[in-house]
């Protein structure tokens, strides 16, 4: 029979990793944490012995967000506006909550894929689980695994960028972005946005954000400047940021709306702005910033 103090003790060794998991299964911190009280829940009832508490655990959580995953995307159905992952923020210096190296465009490229998709790419070739515990998991056959991950990557294969951007140029494109971003500074912004560009915000019917995405490089200088010229306030700079191993700042907006801005960069232009404002999945981003 298993010890109170030992049970803690494994649960708590593998916390870190099954919140990760969760995370990435679910796109939000919030339900990600009740899944992982709930596989303590589940652990703590356990007596008897368990040989590999980690894939024990993986299970559970995995199992806990396929039940999950069916009631959210009804939810994500009637979400109001564009729906983006609750913003996982780092340090621009300490990437270790990206170890996992998936980015927020790669998150949202699973979007795209069926739950059991989702749950094999992230076990085999995100968290490393050996395929035949990922047959487990799932209750599959190895060869339907297999197949399963094989299809997951093709979905996601776009969304990888081929060439990591320095993490110096990173900075030094974010701040540009923001200073030209907030003045308004068309010549500026031409240079640094693709041609392709697209933005996309979440305010989840919460906070005003455009419903749906501002796509190509004119209709988006058109939009900051308009932005600059009617509003008198300007944004404020709190920090820089890793959004989801994305370059990014968290900022306070006009109308005083804190939101996270994240940037998917590749070759020196910016393809892809990503900005979160739903005050719901900004509860750990106003905790760290001071503006709870």
């Amino acid at each position: 029979m298993k010890s109170p103090d030992a049970t803690s003790a494994v649960f708590e060794a593998q916390r870190p990793r099954l919140l990760r998991l969760a995370y990435r299964m679910l796109g939000s911190l919030a339900e990600a944490e009740d899944v992982v009280q709930d596989a303590w829940l589940r652990w703590s009832r356990v007596e008897e012995s368990i040989d590999r508490p980690a894939a024990y655990l993986t299970r559970i959580v995995t199992r806990l967000c396929l039940d999950q995953m069916k009631s959210a995307r009804v939810r994500r159905e009637t979400y109001v506006g564009a729906w983006l992952p609750d913003p996982l923020v780092g340090t621009t210096e300490d990437d270790a909550d990206t170890a996992d190296d998936l980015t927020l465009t790669l998150m949202l490229a699973l979007e795209r894929l069926s739950p059991l998709e989702r749950a094999a790419f992230l076990l085999h070739d995100v968290f490393g689980v050996a395929l035949d515990d990922v047959a487990g998991t799932l209750d599959r056959d190895p060869a339907a695994v297999r197949q399963l991950a094989s299809r997951a990557r093709r979905h996601v294969q776009d969304a990888k960028p081929r060439y990591a951007v320095a993490r110096d140029e990173a900075e030094r494109i974010t701040r540009a972005f923001f200073a030209a971003a907030r003045d308004g500074d068309v010549a500026g912004l031409r240079t640094m946005l693709a041609e392709d560009a697209v933005l996309r915000a979440d305010g989840g019917g919460k906070v005003l954000a455009f419903h749906n995405p501002i796509r190509g490089l004119a209709r988006m200088l058109r939009l900051f400047a308009g932005l600059a010229r009617k509003h008198a306030d300007r944004p404020e700079l709190l920090r820089l940021a890793t959004i989801d191993g994305l370059p990014g700042y968290v900022s306070i907006d006009r109308g005083q709306v804190l939101q996270t801005t994240a940037l998917d960069i590749r070759e020196s232009r910016i393809v892809g702005i990503y900005i979160t404002r739903n005050p719901d999945k900004l509860r750990h981003v106003a905790a760290l910033v001071g503006q709870e």
